[in-house]
């Protein structure tokens, strides 16, 4: 064995390391969920200009690149299924390492004054299983309603048109999708606030200098994140996107 699979294995085993690997898998994550939420933004591509007179043409081009990227040199989707399974492998860490934490954490809480003493990290800790459950749950549904369009779910999907997708799908059952995924995105913005913050703790970048900016830089990752993906269905809610 290499030395490089001992020292994965090791901070596999340790408290520390798999608060590294939440940190690593985490950051992974915050890139993605941020460069989704841009993506998301060209729905409005009709107030840019004159130039995209079709916020459908604009959108449904820009999801057809996220699979065209990289040609010739890569295939079709290539680069598109290689970033998905970058995240998957990210995901299934980061709950895998969020789980063992929380089972430590479990078991270390053995008397009334470890409680005691515990008692705002540990809410701190629920919050964050608490959103990353519903995080988790909606990954599912997202993908089952706008990625797979499973009957029941999505009223009416259809292969590569992704603008149409879009706005029926926040407009079917009387805008509940909408009002669901408004919901959980602002438990990803809390998840992600304390998560950015975590992050910074883990990996030793805060101190007395940089706590105060490194704190604001975690609010404004997340009010950005969740304001700029609540805009979509709120705009189709309220007639502006459709």
């Amino acid at each position: 064995m290499s030395a490089m699979s001992i020292g994965v294995l090791r901070l596999t085993q340790t408290t520390i390391g798999k608060k590294v690997i939440m940190a690593i898998t985490g950051l992974i994550w915050v890139g993605f969920v941020m460069f989704h939420m841009y993506g998301n933004l060209k729905a409005f591509a009709f107030m840019t200009g004159p130039e995209y007179d079709s916020a459908t043409q604009h959108f449904n081009e820009y999801a057809e690149t996220l699979r065209t990227f990289g040609e010739p040199v890569f295939g079709y989707t290539h680069l598109l299924w290689g970033a998905r399974l970058v995240l998957i492998v990210a995901l299934v860490l980061h709950v895998w390492a969020a789980y063992s934490l929380a089972q430590e954490s479990y078991e270390a809480r053995s008397t009334k004054y470890v409680k005691h003493k515990m008692l705002k990290a540990t809410f701190a800790s629920t919050y964050m299983r608490v959103s990353g459950v519903i995080i988790l749950v909606f990954i599912i549904l997202h993908l089952a309603h706008f990625t797979w369009g499973i009957p029941g779910i999505h009223p009416d999907f259809r292969p590569g048109e992704a603008y149409h997708n879009l706005v029926v799908g926040f407009q079917a059952y009387g805008n509940a999708f909408a009002i669901f995924y408004i919901l959980a995105m602002c438990a990803v913005g809390l998840h992600l606030y304390h998560g950015v913050w975590s992050m910074f703790q883990t990996l030793g970048l805060n101190n007395k200098i940089y706590t105060m900016p490194l704190r604001i830089l975690a609010v404004i990752v997340a009010l950005v994140t969740t304001i700029g993906f609540i805009t979509v269905p709120l705009a189709v809610i309220l007639g502006i996107v459709s």
